[in-house]
């Protein structure tokens, strides 16, 4: 049973940064995925960005590249989303996901995340 924790949220003006933070626990192997995602309001979920604990390896959704980063500290088992230059349409609840069986065959978005977090809201303002 994993369990999944969000923090870091907020609200900020457009070009300013936040940093989420997702401290994960119940699974102790490296063949783990650890992916963001996010909702905005009446829109579908997306994938934002994921890191494979095993390998390092990233993954990103066009519309975050050369904004946002995602990054791991294995030994807090803590998995990082750095969001940079942030514009309105960034605004969603964000929500930190692990696929577990997870490897570098294929790109870490498209795995199948079955361990979410609660949630966490960021708001940009123009």
């Amino acid at each position: 049973q994993m369990q999944l924790t969000e923090s870091g949220g907020g609200s900020v003006q457009a070009g300013g940064s936040l940093r989420l933070s997702c401290e994960f626990s119940g699974y102790t192997g490296s063949s783990i995925c650890m992916g963001w995602f996010r909702q905005a309001s009446g829109k579908e979920r997306e994938g934002v960005a994921g890191i494979y604990i095993g390998g390092g390896n990233t993954d990103y959704a066009d519309a975050v590249k050369g904004r946002f980063t995602v990054s791991r500290d294995n030994a807090r088992n803590m998995v990082y989303l750095e969001m940079n230059s942030l514009k309105p349409e960034d605004t969603a609840i964000y929500y930190c996901a692990a696929a577990l069986g997870c490897g570098d065959r294929f790109p870490v978005l498209q795995y199948a995340y079955s361990w979410w977090g609660q949630g966490t809201q960021v708001t940009v303002s123009s």
